[in-house]
């Protein structure tokens, strides 16, 4: 059994999706984790990091608890048909969607996700801001106890032969967010044994790419799985963000995400990488630039700890597909 249903295809800083408006709920029952794969495929599909299925909170069971706040929910697919508890690029790219189709009114609208409720304010400039709820620690001090009444240990992330401690952080997905420090030599105050080598690329020249800053470029490709450990810390995976600094609260990253591989962007992991790079800098409730593959992206952290997480979002082409 099929259906044909209408997609738009969108992106927010390079991190694209399928877009599968469902405004009376009957599309969800066609997508299973193979439908999802095929569709996101690059090469036989339409290709994108993901799937979202926009339908009404009132169709969806498990978040009847938000269906007074927000209309609207994101059913969030990752491209290997797992779902996922949100998507901080997505949901900018969702809100764009409903307030240029006429399913939104004013410049704010609240959307449900299986990671709660998150507020959307569309900015005079195009671009658009989410409330993206508050981070935290997943390790040290602030992480859950074990039976044992011990805390987690520190995680460890590895790829290609190589390992690197990281802070472990839930927006509300989890992310093992691990800091480069040093560019080629160069540390993140700009000193440092090679810090005058002409050979060096400057992490702040203007222009530079993500991908050719030193270290960032020094990962090479991004085509292995990372190894997490301990396991237990997590059990459904996690994205790792790869972080340098390019100058005073201004950050860059390359972001595998699980599921998925190596994107553009990724709006969570953005905020983790902020997050804990605040806390490293002794800078909590500051704004953070942070600059991935596809662009650039401004978190802000409020006094009551929530994250604000401000960026484009673009749709492109649209048409139908059979489910």
């Amino acid at each position: 059994m099929s259906t044909r249903a209408e997609f738009i295809k969108g992106h927010g800083t390079e991190n694209d999706f399928i877009l599968l408006p469902d405004p009376d709920g009957t599309v969800g029952q066609y997508l299973g984790g193979q439908t999802v794969r095929r569709l996101t495929d690059r090469y036989s599909g339409i290709g994108g990091d993901g799937l979202i299925r926009i339908v009404r909170t009132v169709d969806v069971p498990e978040a009847e608890d938000q269906a007074d706040a927000a209309e609207w929910f994101m059913d969030y697919r990752n491209a290997d048909g797992t779902v996922a508890e949100m998507c901080g690029n997505g949901v900018r790219v969702m809100a764009k969607y409903l307030f240029e189709h006429g399913f939104a009114d004013g410049s704010s609208l609240t959307l449900a996700t299986r990671g709660g409720a998150r507020i959307v304010h569309a900015e005079p400039d195009g671009q658009y801001t989410v409330e993206m709820g508050t981070a935290r620690e997943m390790t040290g001090a602030g992480a859950p106890e074990l039976d044992s009444g011990h805390r987690w240990p520190e995680v460890t992330v590895g790829m290609n032969d190589r390992s690197w401690p990281a802070t472990a952080v839930a927006v509300p997905n989890p992310h093992a967010v691990v800091f480069l420090d040093h560019l080629d030599g160069v540390n993140r105050t700009g000193s440092g044994e090679d810090a005058d080598r002409a050979d060096v690329p400057d992490p702040a020249a203007p222009g530079l790419p993500v991908t050719e800053i030193g270290a960032l470029a020094d990962l090479g490709m991004l085509t292995t799985v990372p190894t997490l450990s301990p396991e237990p810390v997590f059990p459904d995976g996690a994205n790792v963000e790869f972080v340098v600094d390019r100058a005073e609260r201004h950050i860059a990253l390359r972001v595998w995400e699980r599921g998925v591989g190596e994107t553009r962007s990724c709006g969570t992991g953005v905020c983790a990488a902020a997050w804990a790079a605040m806390r490293r800098d002794g800078a909590t409730g500051a704004a953070y630039t942070v600059d991935v593959p596809g662009g650039r992206l401004r978190v802000t952290e409020r006094a009551d700890g929530e994250l604000l997480l401000t960026g484009p979002a673009e749709l492109g082409a649209r048409g139908s597909i059979v489910l």
